[in-house]
């Protein structure tokens, strides 16, 4: 895909050919605050010492409310082929990590765990394609799809629908809503209710939201003034999970401070990563495979300052053939997490993803 899509209920970015590309922010951010673009769209891995996937577009039409796909052609068959770490082992890390942060000698109170499914098609996948049944399953998420090129990944494209705003400016207006604390919903709808009711009152997962809400209040006081953020959480539902959610609005301080170096200054927020981040990150890249842009920020920013940037989760990376896709998801860990749980809530959390392309996880054993 050369291009550039952020489908938004209130907005769309669509954006093609390239002027020219950046794998490091900081000169993105130079070519922004120096006159050269007058747009920078793109996306920020997970871990910000790899390369990022950056790109001054030649072409760029943001318009105002949700997008239409004009057709929404049938998608080949898909399917699993291998889970990375398997169930098995997902649960043996988590409960490694629950070992560990239950030790009181050290630092480390939350990381986010991990894990992918690589899935085939019997036909190359169409990256716009893809994104229009997501969004069309997921009707209020960010559907996104990203050309991963300039980040060394020719070819490549990042796509999802996630529910997470991670940070935007319009004006001297800044907003958040950070997503922490998990649960699979059920088909019943008095079940359903219990679930919702059951992850409000939870003490693990307002610990795990409280953990967020803490981190993002000390990034953005000394930058913002009127920080407005809710004593608790709020119930979010997509189609498969409940979240607490906190809606936050700030006003920025300097007005040259850009809705991307904001999300630079939030990114890897502890949702994906963890608390201390730094400690969290190490432990992450020490144990797990590579995230690439799980986990990372989709967005653009323009030469006012004003942007969108969301969270790059229930996503997959697909291949530049189309032929195949590598689908992530994680969740929270605690010293109150339970193993299984934990695997139950990414499976819920792939199924974003995967129910898009009418693709089934094996059972999880």
């Amino acid at each position: 895909m050369d291009g550039f899509l952020l489908a938004q209920p209130g907005g769309v970015m669509r954006c093609s050919g390239s002027r020219s590309t950046f794998d490091e922010v900081g000169a993105a951010v130079a070519a922004l605050r120096g006159g050269a673009t007058e747009l920078i769209v793109g996306a920020l891995p997970f871990d910000p010492g790899r390369p990022a996937a950056l790109t001054a577009p030649a072409r760029a039409r943001h318009t105002a409310g949700p997008w239409r796909p004009a057709a929404l052609p049938e998608l080949p068959a898909v399917r699993v082929v291998t889970e990375l770490p398997s169930p098995a082992e997902h649960i043996a890390r988590v409960a490694k990590l629950v070992e560990q942060l239950n030790d009181p000698g050290q630092p480390l109170r939350k990381v986010v765990a991990a894990r992918s499914v690589l899935a085939e098609a019997d036909q190359p996948l169409a990256p716009e394609t893809v994104a229009a049944h997501l969004l069309t399953r997921h009707p209020i998420a960010n559907v996104f799809a990203v050309d991963l090129s300039p980040a060394g990944r020719p070819g490549a494209t990042l796509i999802g629908a996630t529910p997470e705003v991670l940070v935007a400016r319009h004006g001297s207006t800044v907003t958040l809503r950070p997503l922490a604390g998990t649960i699979p919903r059920s088909a019943d709808p008095d079940e359903d209710a219990a679930r919702a009711q059951e992850l409000l009152s939870s003490t693990k997962n307002r610990a795990e939201h409280a953990f967020v809400i803490d981190w993002i209040r000390e990034l953005l006081a000394p930058v913002c003034t009127e920080l407005d953020i809710p004593d608790g959480p709020e119930l979010l539902r997509t189609h498969e999970v409940w979240h607490l959610a906190t809606p936050i609005t700030a006003t920025v301080r300097d007005p040259a401070l850009t809705a991307l170096d904001l999300a630079v200054l939030l990114h890897p927020t502890p949702a994906v990563c963890g608390t201390p981040t730094d400690l969290a990150l190490e432990t992450i890249t020490g144990t797990e495979e590579d995230r690439g842009f799980y986990g990372g920020a989709v967005g653009w920013c323009d030469a006012t300052g004003d942007g969108e940037w969301v969270v790059a989760i229930r996503s997959a990376e697909l291949s530049a053939d189309g032929r195949s896709v590598r689908a992530f998801a994680g969740g929270g860990i605690v010293a109150a997490s339970d193993p299984r749980a934990e695997l139950d809530e990414t499976t819920a959390k792939l199924r974003t993803f995967l129910g898009g392309l009418r693709c089934e996880l094996p059972p999880q054993r």
